[in-house]
């Protein structure tokens, strides 16, 4: 028997539920490395994402846990607004070990800007690259990567100026260019990305740990893949850059057509102590764990994939159909149902006529905007998509919800959907119709999450 009777609420609670699966806090304990052997050696903890502030909490407090008197030290980088409040039984355990010793926290959590870097993201960066310089093979180094971390853990190549990495940045932003082109690029003009981090380890044992926000799951891919072997090359990033048309100084240009700036495509320094590499959270579990609260409420739920790419207000409109067709008992699929999917789509940024408004909204704000529209007022057809982070784009809601009377309600306020859709202003319209999904950071980031009821 169907269970629901608010269908608002209930795609809320299957956002919760996929954000709570990827809670590093319920996932990390599985991983935790064993400290070195040798008396003297070190461990240190590094890191950056969008979640890295809660991996740090949750990786000290089970440290602290397992091994109260064990050496460790480190320091990772979040976005601003996105360090979690120190649990309880955390703050229970670092009193403990201050009492026999003289150190302070464990892991220093710092933030900086995303997803334009700042001098704050520089200089962490900086001191991340100088805290692992100098280690033995008897040393551990411990690196947590999320999603967010390409931007927070910035550090130019040689020949790129800071604003210039800003402006790079900033342009493939607004290109329209998948997470792949944008990490390629990015690890390219880096002194930090595409496995230099993990280089810059030495001979020390290195263990990732990750929560993937890309489709694929692609470690090469999350946060520009810091301590993974890149694949990707110089002509590729050239090639990218050409197809968006974003320019670089001739230095720079020279550099990468020599091949001057190639990522490492080896590690051959930990051939004896080979990097170790776990991903705690993925799209696809949290996927899962919303199809579970779906199926607990007697309703089918059907996961398409975690790995949808494209311009956001394209791909609603495959689901709108998907949507409809379902309805209409013209799909494999059996009302009512809820209709899952993950990924990462894009939004390339329409330039503005004079005198226009600035839009406003992310990804999952303009698939709402394009499904709305692609629906056209279709009865029994409800929607949330939101970005598992608590954060589309740049601004402070999750997301949106659409309701078969979403429509309707937006002509009575004048609002048009076309109009906020050619300027990308997807935050205006449903914060007019009352229909943000706000959360705050959720302290996680495993990317896209989109559910479609259908009665």
């Amino acid at each position: 028997m169907n269970g629901v009777t608010n269908p608002r609420a209930f795609l809320e609670s299957l956002y919760a539920a996929a954000v709570k699966r990827a809670q590093p806090s319920h996932t990390l304990g599985a991983f935790m490395p064993e400290p070195p052997s040798k008396a003297g050696a070190r461990t240190v903890v590094v890191g950056a994402g969008k979640a890295a502030g809660a991996m740090a909490q949750a990786f000290e407090q089970l440290w602290l846990e397992r091994y109260p008197s064990a050496p460790m030290s480190g320091m990772v980088v979040t976005r601003y607004g996105h360090t979690p409040p120190t649990p309880a039984a955390l703050i229970g355990l670092q009193a403990k070990r201050n009492k026999a010793s003289t150190s302070a926290n464990l892991i220093k959590i710092v933030e900086a800007a995303h997803p334009v870097p700042d001098a704050a993201g520089l200089a962490a960066a900086e001191e991340i690259l100088q805290s692992v310089q100098g280690l033995s093979a008897d040393d551990l180094v411990v690196c947590l990567i999320s999603g967010g971390g390409s931007s927070l853990l910035t550090l130019p190549c040689e020949g790129l100026s800071f604003p210039e990495k800003q402006a790079i940045n900033q342009a493939l932003l607004m290109s329209g260019a998948n997470i792949g082109e944008m990490n390629c690029v990015r690890k390219h003009l880096s002194r930090i990305k595409g496995g230099r981090l993990a280089a810059a380890c030495g001979a020390a044992r290195l263990v990732t740990l990750a929560i993937s926000d890309v489709p694929g799951d692609d470690v090469s891919v999350i946060a520009s893949g810091p301590t993974v072997v890149d694949e990707t090359t110089c002509s590729d990033a050239l090639a990218i850059l050409s197809k968006y048309g974003i320019g670089l100084n001739a230095a720079l240009d020279k550099a990468l057509q020599a091949g001057a700036l190639e990522t490492p495509k080896a590690l051959g320094l930990q051939a004896n102590t080979p990097a170790q590499i776990h991903l705690i959270a993925t799209p696809q579990q949290s996927l899962e764990a919303a199809a579970e609260v779906v199926r607990a409420a007697g309703v089918n739920a059907y996961i398409l994939s975690d790995e949808i790419e494209g311009e956001s207000r394209e791909v609603a409109k495959v689901h709108a159909a998907l949507a409809i067709s379902t309805q209409r008992g013209r799909s494999a699929f059996k009302t009512p149902c809820v209709i899952l999917s993950g990924g990462e789509t894009t939004v390339t940024v329409r330039p503005r006529t004079e005198g226009q408004v600035k839009g406003k909204g992310g990804r999952a704000g303009e698939f709402c905007l394009g499904l709305a529209q692609a629906l056209n007022g279709a009865v029994g057809i409800y929607a949330l998509a939101a970005d598992t982070d608590g954060i589309d784009g740049v601004e402070d809601n999750a997301g949106a919800f659409v309701m078969p009377d979403t429509l309707q309600r937006a002509v009575q306020q004048g609002l048009g959907v076309s109009e906020h859709l050619a300027r990308n202003d997807s935050y205006r319209f449903f914060a007019g119709l009352n229909d943000l999904l706000v959360t705050g950071p959720t302290h996680t980031n495993v990317n896209d999450f989109r559910a479609i009821y259908v009665v």
